[in-house]
């Protein structure tokens, strides 16, 4: 792929979502030019940061018929990353000391997050694009162009005709389940549908799931609990560790039964007769407005196929989506991958044709395959992560990922190893400084 001699064409266009993806998705497309329309069916912006005490009335969220509640947030939530790593390139998040209401910790609550995203709208004029309380319930392809159907909160449908359609819609609604037998007579509770650990006072809880969200709830709930057991399946299968900090918090391997009883029986052969249990599981990929006559599927939690995880070859450039990879920098892969779509449609950089973007797609699901990659892994970079960047960054002639930003990210992985101090203590301060150096020639350059 490379820059076209094209000339630059303004195109109209969708984008479902008015989260972090969406937000930056709309601000590189109208820096490209395009018209701009963005669907978000909440009140406000934000999406996944925006936090709500409702929760579902399924805890597990397995009833399709269900009223959904699509944050998935915890009250008691700070981000796992440091905020400097977490900001756009161009727009730092950083504290605001003239304002008493936001938290200026290396670490904030999720509302220092929702802050920082209505600061960038604010900055940028983005709310302007976008309609409120209206849903996105059906997309599909039409005469070479996307038919966008749409409802508001007042029951009026919508249906209009757009050049190309992002997709920035998230993907922490659609709980993943552990197998539990409907023959045990617990309570159980996905992290979805986790706010505060008060129901938990005084019971035995298992938590399934050992990291970021795990790591988390299973120490909000030891709190209150009486005790609390985390099953792990990246442990040895004769794990059976107590805890720092707390008394009542053991780590195990995975479940290996339950009965009706109320037991649970882990793989290192310890039994708990436990009252509730958390499922810290992760989530699923989930496009139900979205119709591709059955080209765009999901396989195992695989979207595809797709070319870089944004496009889908016989679809493309009409057709793209923001935001599928993770355990990823993820407000910098939003920024990147958004860039690399708005110059894309608007002509000013080209994609491969579609038989050879197709050809890159096997190739890559092969290489997985063959490397005794799990599908639903698919979207998972991890340490991939700086060459995937870099790549989108030098098809669209941006900068690469910065050192410190790479760096403080790894670091930011202490959540396992640290999980009770890695957020107040850290001995990373020659990457802040190299952050803060960068922000103050941001800032200068903008002034001159």
């Amino acid at each position: 792929m490379s820059s076209g001699p094209n000339p630059i064409s303004s195109r109209r266009v969708a984008v479902i979502g008015a989260g972090a993806a969406g937000l930056a998705t709309a601000r590189e497309l109208r820096r490209e030019s395009h018209s701009v329309v963005v669907f978000e069916r909440e009140k406000q912006i934000g999406g996944l940061w925006v936090y709500t005490p409702r929760v579902e009335p399924d805890p597990l969220s397995l009833d399709p018929t269900r009223t959904i509640v699509h944050s998935s947030l915890y009250d008691s939530l700070r981000t796992n990353l440091p905020r400097e790593c977490m900001g756009f390139s161009d727009f730092p998040f950083v504290p605001r000391p003239d304002d008493e209401s936001r938290d200026p910790r290396r670490y904030p609550r999720h509302r220092e997050v929702l802050a920082y995203l209505e600061d960038f709208a604010s900055e940028f004029n983005l709310v302007e694009m976008v309609r409120f309380e209206t849903e996105v319930v059906r997309v599909e392809p039409e005469d070479q162009k996307w038919r966008v159907k749409s409802r508001n909160s007042d029951g009026i449908s919508g249906d209009e005709i757009f050049d190309a359609v992002v997709v920035c819609n998230g993907h922490y609604t659609e709980p993943r389940i552990a197998r539990i037998p409907d023959s045990w007579p617990g309570k159980q509770i996905h992290s979805h549908n986790y706010r505060v650990p008060d129901p938990f006072k005084d019971e035995v809880v298992v938590v399934i799931g050992n990291f970021a969200s795990g790591v988390d709830i299973s120490r909000d709930i030891a709190a209150v609990a009486k005790e609390v057991h985390i099953a792990s399946k990246t442990t040895a299968s004769d794990t059976y560790e107590k805890l720092p900090r707390l008394d009542n918090l053991w780590l195990h391997s995975v479940i290996e039964s339950t009965y009706e009883d109320g037991s649970v029986v882990f793989q290192n052969g310890k039994v708990v007769h436990a009252d509730t249990i958390v499922h810290c599981t992760g989530y699923k990929y989930s496009f139900p407005f979205l119709d591709t006559n059955g080209y765009v599927n999901i396989d195992d939690n695989c979207v595809g196929p797709l070319y870089k995880h944004v496009f889908p070859p016989a679809l493309a450039p009409g057709l793209s989506f923001i935001g599928l990879p993770w355990i990823v920098l993820q407000f910098f892969m939003f920024e990147i991958q958004s860039k690399w779509v708005a110059s894309v449609l608007s002509g000013r950089v080209t994609l491969p044709t579609q038989d050879k973007m197709m050809e890159d797609v096997v190739a890559f699901y092969a290489k997985l395959e063959a490397m005794g990659i799990p599908k639903r892994y698919t979207h998972r970079l991890g340490e991939s992560q700086v060459e995937y960047f870099n790549w989108i960054a030098e098809q669209c002639g941006c900068l690469p990922v910065e050192h410190w930003r790479i760096q403080e990210y790894y670091l930011g992985l202490r959540l396992c190893t640290q999980s009770d101090t890695f957020r107040d203590q850290w001995d990373d301060d020659h990457l802040i400084a190299e952050a803060y150096e960068d922000f103050a020639k941001l800032k200068q350059n903008r002034g001159s």
